[in-house]
């Protein structure tokens, strides 16, 4: 069993990935393909069981069926079939357990290597070539000594292998009484777009940004011209939402960095990612987050986000 304690204190930008690899066999010869997820979604690696292998009429070629661990049976993806990689076979392959969305399933992969730590600020974002792959699943790459080492994007693959997964309702539909203005934080593309729907579906007006930094940029220059018309950050914002796992800064420092600021501190903060668990959840907490929400909940997202703009707006009256 991993242990998730080993992530570093909430809000220094900085994280730890596992990073693992799949052998591959390319026109006769054999390359090592590296790859990682953050450690805090990975509750531990196995030997991958005998007997794994595609069955006909499954959901997606890359499905092997499932697995029990303890008293868990997980289903389990061959992450090489994935992303369209003829793997080397071998007699030894481990099985990366995850749990994300509150959704545990094993990964196959050909080996780990070791637990790096890392700074958001050295995630780049994935090249052209990278990016208009038709398996894209990659958010980004960092260089580990003499390899580049690419970050993979579980909740994706989880779903387009799932869609219920990919957004959930409880539903109920959230309308704001009045007209309200959300910044929203996230470096996906599909879960900005849904983000933007949902909220301006419930009457919000939407700023979007891709990652803490810029979002922390924008929060201060929107601050600095509300002060010279006179007023607050108040009159121009009422929420920000953000994702946590995000290039250049995650979402734990931006939360922190607003809740430190001397005029942006009275602006509410929602954390909205996959990583909020049990087990994780006093990280938001660590920094201030107002309130913290499990995706894909999108339409509970906006039904809270109001809730908590109404109290905000009650404390300050």
């Amino acid at each position: 069993m991993l242990d998730n304690e080993i992530l570093l204190d909430t809000g220094t930008n900085e994280f730890e990935i596992i990073e693992f690899f799949i052998d591959e066999v390319d026109g006769g010869t054999d390359e090592r393909d590296y790859f990682g997820i953050n450690v805090a979604k990975v509750l531990e690696v196995v030997e991958a069981p005998d007997g794994l292998e595609a069955a006909d009429g499954a959901p997606h070629p890359s499905y092997l069926g499932t697995m029990s661990l303890r008293d868990i049976i997980l289903p389990v993806i061959d992450l090489a079939v994935w992303l369209g990689i003829e793997r080397k076979e071998s007699d030894y392959e481990l099985i990366v357990v995850t749990e994300i969305n509150n959704v545990i399933t094993g990964f196959l992969v050909t080996g780990v290597t070791q637990i790096h730590r890392i700074g958001w600020g050295d995630l780049k974002t994935p090249n052209k070539y990278i990016a208009d792959l038709d398996t894209n699943c990659i958010t980004g790459t960092v260089h580990l000594e003499d390899r580049f080492v690419l970050m993979i994007d579980l909740e994706r693959i989880l779903g387009e292998l799932d869609p219920e997964m990919a957004e959930r309702s409880d539903g109920q539909v959230y309308t704001a009484p009045e007209k309200m203005t959300a910044v929203l934080v996230d470096d996906s593309v599909s879960v900005r777009a849904l983000l933007n729907k949902n909220f301006e579906s419930a009457n919000f007006e939407v700023k979007l940004y891709t990652n803490g930094q810029e979002a922390l940029e924008a929060l201060k220059e929107i601050n600095a011209e509300a002060k010279e018309s006179g007023g607050t950050i108040n009159n121009v914002v009422d929420i920000v939402v953000s994702d946590i796992e995000m290039p250049q800064m995650d979402g734990y420092t931006l939360t922190r960095s607003i809740k430190e600021h001397a005029d942006l501190s009275c602006l509410p903060v929602i954390l909205f990612s996959s990583l909020i668990t049990k087990g994780l959840y006093h990280k938001g907490e660590a920094v201030k987050a107002d309130d913290q929400i499990t995706k894909p909940e999108f339409n509970e997202l906006t039904g809270r986000a109001i809730s908590l703009i109404e109290k905000y707006r009650a404390k300050r009256q």
